[in-house]
């Protein structure tokens, strides 16, 4: 697998590629309610979509307005036939660096719990128990940034 481009900007830029990929993955594949997952957040966040060599949009995620120096990604949504091959984790690892270039000293998620490993791996701790989400079973999951 080539490693994808990796595209940083406002919502207005990356819409429609990032809202087509949160729909089939969480709205489709995961039976998310629709009406759930579009919020008035979007407009606040910084987006990142990751591309393969021929323009395609492969994943996304967003990266939230820090709260008392703590940046939340979001929003993280992987085309099914990427996962496992590093797409997803390079759109993370750049949401990462994003919160830190602004400051941030550490960032959170809320992991659904068949995730946990993959950010584990990515240097996320577990913080407090089970809970759901949008009807799927999820965990808040930080890192400190150095």
């Amino acid at each position: 697998m080539t490693t994808p481009t990796i595209e940083l900007g406002p919502w207005q830029k990356l819409r429609a590629d990032a809202l087509a990929i949160r729909y089939r993955v969480f709205v489709d594949e995961q039976g998310v309610p629709a009406h759930m997952e579009l919020d008035k957040m979007d407009a606040l966040c910084l987006h990142a979509l990751a591309r393969d060599a021929e323009g395609r949009a492969l994943a996304t995620a967003r990266l939230l307005p820090p709260v008392d120096g703590v940046g939340t990604i979001g929003r993280m949504a992987v085309e099914a036939d990427q996962r496992g091959q590093g797409t997803g984790r390079a759109v993370l690892l750049a949401m990462i660096e994003a919160a830190r270039a602004r400051g941030d000293h550490a960032v959170e998620l809320h992991a659904q719990i068949t995730a946990r490993g993959f950010y584990e791996r990515a240097g996320f701790s577990v913080q407090g128990d089970e809970y759901d989400e949008a009807g799927l079973p999820h965990i808040t999951m930080r890192r400190v940034l150095d």
